[in-house]
């Protein structure tokens, strides 16, 4: 005689709290609750619906029974985790809502699951099933000496657990991809710890912005042309005669065409140490490259200006990182200069960290600085994606696809028209050393996103 799995609170609470733990990825990350919510359930969530669903006898745990029962639902519960964390990562989709997403199909599935259990008379028992008392008083086991079902499962799940666990820290040390050390963190914090370096660049097809909503492609370039595409770029800011330079910053560098090229599927732009005669009077140690979506000079129309979006780019930084200031940003077109700005990865005399910031102006006129420095990271020795989703109620930040930081004051978001900058500054708060005269910065391709 055969009894159907019947429903149960066991049943409906992981599945609820798997559908909860989503929904709380709507929540602004840094919010208390959206950390509880998806820990507890990344804790307790899968292997409850699991153990459930695996239970050998059809009885609720009792006495000491509960303690190996919960520890064999968190050892499951982390096992699920991990492995659904590995998997999303190798194949290029890892994010944290999707991970919770798998996880709480997952556990719908265990829970709707049937299992027709065998019904035992409580007074007839299985001879091979019956369960002695040891005579000093300890655990319970079987007629054989073994110990109980429970037990053994447990020993399974845990051994799984730290297999999955150690399968993800070989990972980090063999691929060495920027999105491998934050695999697992991710589920459990809003930002994650810094990733080892990547070797080699990262696909084209790894480009995808975020799940977000609906996107369709507004700005491309994946320097594939044997020369830069001066439809899309200019090689000065708005203010460029004859070359120019970010005079605010006091840099060392006068921005030339010259130092910018296209080649081998890539954009380049590289700075030497070469006296350089600017046409604001000034002569300049280093002469350098960048590129813009604005103008060729003051009065012009600029090429392409974004209102929100999500920005993107592949980029390996120099490795000659003492005096250098790289940086992917965003600018206002209409003040051509000036608040607000988004720094989407700026590289402030390291090639170890990556500073992210929104810089704005409160309506007192006070200055609003938010920031984040994501590291540390060989970000000179592959390509590493940066990019930036610009809605109107929140600012986030991502590296490698991973997201990383994020403002949501409405009150310090910019909403205005702004172009798109890479560049490669010279002698921002230091200089190079003596022994440095040349280096470069590599970008793999730029893309633009709007809903």
């Amino acid at each position: 005689m055969t009894a159907v799995r019947p429903w149960t609170p066991s049943r409906l609470l992981p599945v609820l709290g798997g559908w909860c733990a989503l929904a709380a990825q709507l929540l602004p990350v840094g919010v208390p609750v959206r950390a509880v919510v998806v820990a507890a359930f990344l804790l307790a969530g899968p292997g409850a619906a699991a153990a459930d669903w695996a239970r050998p006898l059809p009885r609720p745990a009792r006495g000491p029974d509960r303690l190996s029962a919960a520890g064999l639902v968190v050892a499951l519960s982390l096992a699920f985790a991990v492995l659904t964390a590995e998997a999303l990562f190798f194949t290029g989709s890892f994010g944290a809502a999707r991970a919770v997403l798998v996880l709480a199909v997952l556990t719908t599935v265990l829970a709707l699951l049937p299992r027709r259990l065998p019904c035992r008379p409580p007074h007839r028992p299985h001879p091979l099933r019956r369960l002695h008392r040891d005579r000093d008083g300890g655990r319970d086991r079987r007629p054989d000496g073994r110990p109980p079902v429970r037990w053994r499962l447990l020993t399974v799940a845990t051994v799984l657990a730290l297999s999955a666990a150690c399968g993800a820290t070989g990972s980090i040390g063999s691929t060495g991809s920027g999105a491998n050390g934050t695999a697992v963190g991710s589920l459990f914090a809003p930002s994650a710890p810094a990733a080892a370096p990547s070797t080699a660049p990262l696909p084209v097809g790894a480009d995808q912005p975020p799940s977000t909503g609906p996107w369709h492609s507004v700005f491309r370039d994946d320097f594939n042309g044997s020369g830069l595409d001066h439809g899309s770029w200019a090689t000065c800011y708005d203010w460029n005669d004859g070359g120019c330079t970010n005079a605010g910053n006091q840099e060392d560098q006068w921005y030339l065409p010259s130092q910018v090229s296209v080649a081998d599927g890539k954009l380049t732009l590289t700075a030497e140490r070469r006296a350089t005669n600017g046409s604001d009077g000034k002569t300049y140690p280093w002469t350098s490259g960048m590129v813009s979506t604005g103008r060729d000079q003051w009065d012009g129309t600029p090429r392409k200006t974004f209102t929100y979006g999500y920005f993107a780019a592949a980029i390996r930084t120099t490795g000659q990182a003492a005096g250098m200031f790289p940086a992917f940003w965003l600018l206002p077109a209409g003040t051509r200069g000036g608040l607000p700005e988004l720094d989407i990865a700026e590289f402030i005399n390291t090639d170890q960290y990556a500073d992210l910031n929104l810089h704005a102006q409160a309506p007192d006129g006070t200055n609003i600085d938010a920031h984040y420095s994501h590291g540390p990271v060989d970000f000179s020795s592959g390509y590493h994606v940066f990019g930036l989703d610009w809605e109107p109620d929140a600012v986030t930040w991502y590296v490698d696809g991973v997201q990383v930081f994020q403002v949501t004051d409405p009150n310090v978001i910019p909403n205005v028209p702004m172009e798109l900058i890479l560049d490669l500054a010279v002698g921002y708060h230091q200089s190079p050393p003596a022994g440095v005269d040349r280096t470069q910065v590599d970008v793999d391709w730029v893309g633009v996103w709007q809903h």
